[in-house]
């Protein structure tokens, strides 16, 4: 009794792996700088909560009457920075405008290395990255 052999080979071929190989390739240099790009991004994110943060705190810290000077950032209740590398810096006259500039030190965020600067009353039109 001759038994047939049989061609039943089961696997991928060197080409084919290769293919894959290089699939994933091109889709981790397209995805990775992406990803980069939007950690960054947070960063700055961070920043301007965190101004908008110690204004809220400063507009309540102003709320009682013998508070009439610019507060440290040890006396604003209820503000908790999320940026722990930057600076919290309160400058202005508490009778006209106060700046709040908030500086992201890692040097990540892409829209500038000052920092971000609000400022209460918000009319002055000069909020933003400087």
């Amino acid at each position: 009794m001759l038994r047939k052999l049989t061609n039943n080979k089961k696997g991928f071929t060197l080409i084919e792996l290769m293919i894959v190989i290089a699939i994933i390739g091109i889709l981790a240099a397209i995805a990775i700088p992406n990803f980069i790009s939007y950690r960054n991004k947070s960063y700055c994110s961070t920043a301007e909560s965190d101004a908008r943060g110690v204004l809220a705190a400063v507009s309540d810290y102003f709320s009682e009457p013998d508070h009439t000077t610019l507060p440290a950032e040890t006396e604003l209740s209820g503000f908790i920075p999320k940026n722990q590398w930057g600076n919290v810096v309160l400058t202005g006259d508490p009778n006209t405008t106060i700046w709040v500039v908030v500086d992201d030190s890692t040097g990540r965020c892409p829209r500038g290395t000052n920092g971000y600067r609000l400022s209460m009353p918000a009319d002055t039109g000069n909020d933003g990255w400087q």
